[in-house]
C-alpha cells in the first residue's frame, strides 16, 4: 500500500514529470546563478551606500524609498534569471 506522499508525487509528476538536465544545461545554469548573484551583489554595494548616506543625514524617506527601490530591484533580477534558467531547461538538448 502506497503512502499519501507518493501518491502526492505520482500526481505531480504525471501533470509535471522531472526533466533530466544535460551536462551542457547543468553548467548554463550555473553560470547564470554565478551572473545573477554578482548583479544582485553589485546593486546592494550601490545602495547600500546611498541608504547609509541617508541614514547619517537624517534622512528616513530617502533611506526608506531606497530600502523599497533595493527590494524591488532584488525581486526584478530574480524574476529574470527564473526566466533565463527556464528557457535553458526547455532549451532542445
Amino acid at each position: 500500500m502506497k503512502s499519501s506522499y507518493e501518491l502526492a508525487l505520482e500526481r505531480v509528476n504525471k501533470t509535471a514529470p522531472t526533466v533530466k538536465l544535460s551536462e551542457a544545461q547543468k553548467k548554463q545554469l550555473a553560470e547564470l546563478d554565478a551572473k545573477f548573484t554578482a548583479k544582485i551583489a553589485e546593486r546592494e554595494i550601490a545602495l547600500k551606500g546611498e541608504i547609509a548616506q541617508a541614514t547619517a543625514a537624517g534622512d528616513v524617506e530617502k533611506m526608506e524609498a531606497l530600502r523599497a527601490q533595493l527590494n524591488h530591484e532584488r525581486k526584478k533580477i530574480a524574476s529574470e534569471l527564473e526566466d533565463k534558467k527556464d528557457a535553458v531547461r526547455t532549451a532542445k538538448k
